[in-house]
């Protein structure tokens, strides 16, 4: 009995913690930038951008920069996932019945539980009967 208890808590351990990894995974932006020159992986960053070869021509004004990507020998490669910015709902955005719902199932379980405080216990000034004669024994009926 007490090998399962001890399996539960660490199955509940590791479920809880994996579902916190997998939330600050879905909401964080990733990037990975790759560059390569004539074929070659020479850079790979993450989360900034990656360092070049040394055989970018950028110092080429603005009329002949696209002459030079076209006859450019370097690559560049970008993943971008970006990261769920939606997750917190507003209660503006809900319609009115549920509204009216979620205010309802509120106030009715903060309800639910007033008055427990004290214990109520109806059979305090309740006293049993007396036994004059034990009717199991007449009968002949027992409980195993």
């Amino acid at each position: 009995m007490c090998i399962f208890v001890i399996v539960k808590d660490i199955a509940l351990k590791i479920a809880s913690i994996s579902m916190a990894l997998l939330l600050l995974a879905s909401t964080t932006s990733w990037k990975v930038e790759k560059h390569f020159c004539m074929g070659h992986l020479v850079d790979v960053a993450f989360f900034t951008d990656a360092e070049d070869c040394g055989m970018s021509m950028s110092e080429m004004n603005d009329v002949d920069s696209t002459i030079q990507q076209e006859s450019s020998c370097c690559d560049d490669e970008v993943i971008f996932v970006d990261g769920q910015d939606d997750l917190k709902m507003s209660f503006d955005d809900l319609t009115f019945e549920k509204q009216l719902f979620v205010t309802s199932f509120a106030y009715s379980y903060i309800n639910l539980f007033d008055g427990l405080e004290e214990n109520v216990t109806l059979f305090k000034e309740y006293k049993p009967p007396l036994v004059i004669r034990q009717i199991y024994k007449f009968d002949e009926s027992y409980l195993i």
